[in-house]
């Protein structure tokens, strides 16, 4: 197996390349990866890690860190690649993925894996949680940001318009939320199993700033951070990113589909998809 570890001097999209390898060793060793909703969520991630959430790998619990919750925890994969890849473990424990008695499983636990904030299995908790960070440091004076990525699919979920509600009735300023509109999820496209779209005006409704962008965009994710930032510093409403995105983004084979949600691209396949992601953002 190819062994990827963390290089200086990297453009992000060779960072966001090297993380799409990461993806892809991980679902290698585990026999099938949540393809689509991890390679869907690289470049969010990697806007957020490398250039605004402000936290350190040599301090992973310092209470007045900003807090980042990936509701849809199934794409795990792609928020251990970037912890590993900025040294909050060693990149070779990915080598342990899913495997018997490893702190890596298909949900994170957050007791487990230094910098994860949030331990996930069913969806639809995770803004609910991250509202809670929120208001807790709004209570205690500082001004942390806490960020909760979601997936489209997740809206399904009752607790997540709870939180929305919350939140907006609360002016949670320092709530950020990204819904990672990939339009698939493991029943099918959103817009068959149950559509919410327009997704912005219905969060606008409940009193939070809405953004929509597009999602592998890095300026415009950078953009849009920013503006989330500036209205957290002058108080006000909480702030949703909708953010359309392209399931499975970087293997085209992949792209956009509702079965490669999960699935396994071994042998050929996984040489094929390794040669692409590299190709298009770096060297392998």
């Amino acid at each position: 197996m190819t062994t990827l570890t963390m290089t200086e001097q990297r453009t992000r999209e060779e960072i966001a390349a090297h993380i799409r390898r990461t993806i892809l060793l991980e679902a290698e060793i585990a026999g099938s990866g949540h393809y689509g909703p991890s390679f869907s969520c690289v470049e969010l991630l990697v806007a957020l890690y490398h250039g605004f959430l402000r936290v350190d790998a040599d301090d992973a619990d310092r209470l007045e860190r900003d807090r980042l919750v990936l509701s849809k925890g199934h794409a795990c994969s792609a928020l251990y690649a970037v912890l590993a890849d900025l040294g909050f473990f060693a990149p070779q424990e990915l080598r342990t993925y899913t495997r018997l008695g490893t702190a890596f499983g298909d949900h994170p636990d957050m007791k487990k894996v230094s910098g994860m904030d949030f331990s996930s299995g069913a969806l639809g908790h995770g803004l609910s949680i991250a509202a809670g960070m929120a208001l807790h440091a709004r209570m205690r004076g500082d001004d942390a940001r806490s960020v909760a990525i979601i997936g489209d699919g997740e809206l399904n979920e009752g607790q997540i318009w709870e939180a929305v509600g919350f939140a907006g009735a609360n002016s949670l300023s320092g709530l950020l939320a990204i819904v990672d509109v990939n339009t698939v999820c493991v029943d099918g496209t959103t817009r068959d199993v149950l559509d919410y779209e327009p997704i912005g005006d219905k969060w606008g409704a409940f009193g939070w700033a809405v953004e929509r962008i597009d999602g592998h965009d890095l300026e415009a994710i950078d953009g849009a951070l920013a503006r989330f930032a500036q209205r957290h510093a002058e108080g006000g409403a909480p702030t949703v990113i909708v953010a359309d995105t392209v399931a499975g983004k970087g293997v085209p084979p992949i792209e956009g589909k509702a079965e490669w949600h999960i699935g396994y691209l071994g042998g050929a396949d996984l040489e094929s998809a390794l040669n692409t992601v590299s190709t298009e953002g770096g060297t392998r």
